[in-house]
């Protein structure tokens, strides 16, 4: 085996990690993986005979790529007005496929990519690389340009941030799924109060709108407010497919094979916390839904 033959076993043996930091940093899948893509062209291109430790230098590259999109995103006026909803990792519950079920089980809830969507890109970066991926600040600094003492304090402050607005989900998707499926039985029967018995008082509803309001996110708070949105939901039922939603239950909306939407939620304490809708045909489009078919 050659150099670039190794080489190339090697970044595929971890393609799924740098993708995994990647989506933590961006919760976009497409963008996701344009920056894995420039790290293999980095890679490929490289002379890495002196580099000590590839796998650091490879989460570096990833790093760097995804640092510069941040900013450039914080930067573009057309981004989306409000709460931007992540692209979502979607899955059936029972895929049969053990890899699969492995990157859903891993991923990070929608409720937190949202939150993690609030930090500065210097402080996401940090708390994503040290809090979820064990690297070190020494490692950390030199990619924000700053010391690694203050990527310390960068991450201390984004932890704070999360931990005080995206609690920790109900480790159990079973409770979870019948926390979802008690909201919409409640929806199709029009049963406003049980709604808000089965929703948190200080729930979010997030919603990308749509055709109507595409790139427009509508958010609602409150478990009243969120309930007589949710009556609304009560015709879907008969169209709600189970599914995992970045590891948490989830259903898919499908009429005839068609999506219409994907909703995530997160279940606290066994009340919904938090809503998440896709519903923008041009996303729908670009998820991985192949198991509608099965």
């Amino acid at each position: 085996m050659d150099e670039r033959e190794w080489l190339t076993g090697h970044f595929e043996r971890q393609r799924p990690r740098l993708r995994s930091v990647a989506y933590r940093m961006l919760g976009s899948v497409s963008e996701a993986e344009d920056a894995v893509q420039e790290a293999w062209l980095r890679l490929d291109g490289a002379d890495t005979g002196e580099v000590e430790n590839l796998d650091a230098w490879l989460t570096t590259v990833v790093a760097r790529t995804c640092l510069n999109t941040l900013r450039t995103r914080r930067n573009r006026r057309e981004d989306p007005a409000g709460a931007r909803i992540p692209d979502p990792l979607v899955g059936p519950e029972d895929s049969g496929h053990p890899e699969r079920e492995a990157v859903l089980a891993d991923s990070v809830g929608l409720a937190l990519l949202v939150v993690l969507d609030t930090l500065t890109p210097a402080e996401r970066l940090a708390f994503v690389l040290h809090d979820m991926f064990a690297v070190p600040f020494d490692e950390i600094g030199p990619v924000i340009e700053r010391s690694p003492a203050a990527a310390r304090q960068l991450a201390s402050r984004a932890r704070r941030r999360v931990r005080g607005r995206a609690p920790a989900p109900d480790p159990d998707v079973g409770r979870q799924r019948a926390v979802v499926d008690a909201f919409f039985a409640a929806a199709r029967d029009g049963d406003f109060d049980g709604l808000v018995a089965v929703l948190h008082p200080d729930v979010v509803l997030r919603s990308d709108g749509g055709t109507a309001r595409a790139r427009h996110t509508t958010v609602l708070t409150g478990a009243r407010t969120v309930a007589s949105q949710a009556i609304t939901f009560g015709g879907l039922s008969p169209f709600a497919r189970p599914a995992l939603v970045n590891g948490a239950a989830g259903v898919v909306v499908a009429a005839q094979g068609r999506p219409l939407s994907v909703m995530g939620f997160t279940v606290v304490d066994g009340g919904i916390a938090a809503i998440d809708v896709i519903a923008d045909p041009a996303r729908l489009a670009r998820l991985d839904l192949a198991f509608l078919d099965g």
